[in-house]
């Protein structure tokens, strides 16, 4: 407890880099803590033809700029680890790795203890910048699977060879769940895809990528509280889409024409026999309908702008679903592997602070939390839609850098009571 922080940043991904880099312009003296390596998670949680979805323009971390001679183009994996190595040494944080963080807590009169792996300090100021996903969804359902079936985890998954002969069962048609099923259907194995109501949302349109059009309507500049759904969006799914081959559509329909058998929600087992909802067709029609949604409203500002494109369309159908198909059996299907697509839940167990609801997500505004000195960072929509990508971190990261300094002034500049006056004189 001899050791003493003003900041103390949990995490040494990105976020908490960004955070670093912006403490170290301002002279305020930090340490960022790390459970293993920079970069970790992309080196050991993302498969092997893994690629950003979001074109490399748009990786903006502080100091970082992307300067590569693709800027329309789409990182992929080992590009993207080089990417973000090269921040590291840039920044170059006080960073501690290998250091558990098992408990944090506020004390009485103002800062926090750390408890790690590595050893207990107090804190003036901590911020989280550990994201989150932290655990893996899996259903209970998944304790009754015959054990012949092999099971993983889209963050395990690798690539087609992992797995073993046969049908496989992908659950969830998120960005992951959309991209791995697409990755095991370009190698040529069936597989079975259970949906969701994942949005989706075209490549190009127009000339130019759907990302380039909403960045010029300031669509990601647009905080949370202005958002229609305001904190709402935070729990939305992101739309699928691909950044492969130099970018395109991810269509489920044209899989399926193609042999990609699509079914509605996975909803119980039975024995060896799946069960799913008979909603695959509101499904389909669910994502194509913002999918039309996002271009007519670039079709809006392309008139009201009068700006020169080539003309817009109106996605048709390729496919369209016949009876819903409610139930699959295991073993007459062929399937020999699932794969748990549908997200991730957060763990902030360690974190002893009144800042959670019911679904222990943290209360914040841009980031700063009701317990005075205690700040997020690098979660989904934290204040707009870049804050937990490569887009818009660094302005978040800026933003709580100069919360922590007005913070570390004030305390500075707050007058000594009478009674220490009395004890110092």
């Amino acid at each position: 407890m001899s050791i003493h922080h003003e900041v103390a940043i949990i995490g040494g991904g990105q976020a908490g880099l960004s955070v670093s880099y912006y403490l170290r312009q301002r002279g305020i003296g930090h340490t960022v803590l790390e459970k293993h390596e920079p970069v970790h998670a992309w080196r050991t949680q993302r498969w092997d033809a893994f690629c950003l979805v979001t074109p490399n323009w748009q990786c903006k971390l502080p100091g970082w700029e992307y300067r590569g001679e693709d800027p329309h183009g789409f990182m992929k994996k080992d590009e993207i680890i080089a990417y973000l190595e090269g921040f590291v040494k840039h920044v170059g944080a006080p960073l501690e790795c290998g250091a558990h963080v098992q408990r944090v807590v506020p004390r009485r009169g103002g800062g926090f203890e750390v408890h790690a792996s590595t050893g207990t300090f107090t804190a003036g100021q901590v911020v989280v910048a550990s994201g989150g996903y932290h655990q893996p969804i899996i259903p209970r359902l998944a304790e009754r699977l015959p054990a012949s079936v092999l099971q993983i985890h889209s963050e395990q998954y690798r690539n087609p060879q992992q797995l073993p002969p046969g049908k496989v069962l992908v659950v969830g048609n998120g960005q992951s769940g959309s991209q791995i099923a697409e990755d095991l259907h370009l190698a040529g194995r069936a597989v079975v895809l259970a949906t969701g109501d994942a949005p989706r949302c075209a490549r190009f349109y127009r000339g130019k990528d759907v990302v380039d059009w909403l960045a010029e309507m300031h669509y990601y500049d647009m905080p949370v509280n202005e958002h229609p759904l305001r904190e709402g969006v935070r729990d939305n799914t992101n739309h699928y889409v691909t950044g492969r081959d130099g970018g395109r559509d991810i269509d489920l329909r044209a899989f399926a024409s193609q042999g990609m058998e699509l079914y509605g929600l996975l909803k119980g087992l039975d024995g060896e026999v799946l069960q799913f909802a008979p909603d695959l067709r509101a499904n389909l029609d669910h994502a194509d309908r913002i999918y039309n949604g996002i271009n007519a409203s670039i079709d809006k500002y392309i008139a009201a702008q009068g700006i020169d494109a080539p003309p817009g369309s109106v996605y048709e159908p390729v496919w369209e679903p016949g009876a819903e198909r409610t139930s699959l059996d295991l073993r007459e299907a062929g399937i020999t592997s699932v794969i748990w697509c549908i997200g991730f839940q957060p763990d902030f167990g360690w974190l002893d602070a009144p800042v959670f609801n019911g679904r222990g997500q943290p209360g914040h505004v841009r980031g700063v939390t009701a317990v005075p000195g205690l700040y997020f960072i690098g979660l989904p929509w934290l204040h707009t839609w870049g804050s937990g990508r490569f887009s818009g971190v660094s302005r978040d990261a800026l933003y709580l850098a100069e919360q922590i300094e007005a913070r570390a002034v004030g305390a500075a500049a707050a007058p000594v009571p009478q009674r220490a006056e009395a004890l110092l004189s």
